[in-house]
């Protein structure tokens, strides 16, 4: 996203301007944007105060650095489980019986759930 040479304080009042009942043909002139540009201001800020922008921003952002973190996150967990897969854990525990399931391998255990719940089996 490019930056914007306005700052959203101005963009703010701009649009407060709008609201006090300027025109906005020359608020955008004022400001040297079109008047699209004013009504795009609206749509993303319109209402807002100056600190609600900010902390929309810094959710915004805060958002986004949680979304990469995620991202890196399931990444790093996909490589591990494709590093078991690869060293036979994880066939080793698929097969092998466990107090949990009743002493009964997952494949055994998902077969008699399905039957449980009424569906076809496996």
């Amino acid at each position: 996203m490019s930056k914007s040479k306005h700052a959203q304080a101005q963009m703010i009042a701009a649009l407060k301007q709008v609201e006090a009942g300027r025109k906005v043909e020359d608020i955008a002139r004022e400001c040297a944007v079109s008047k699209h540009t004013i009504y795009a201001w609206k749509a993303k800020y319109g209402g807002m105060d100056v600190t609600d922008a900010q902390q929309a921003r810094q959710l915004r952002d805060e958002n986004t650095r949680l979304r990469k973190l995620v991202a890196d996150l399931s990444l790093d967990k996909e490589a591990l489980q494709s590093v078991i897969g690869k060293n036979g854990w994880s066939s080793y525990n698929e097969q092998r019986p466990h107090s949990s399931l009743n002493y009964r391998t997952q494949a055994e255990f998902a077969r008699q759930a399905s039957y449980g719940r009424g569906l076809r089996p496996l």
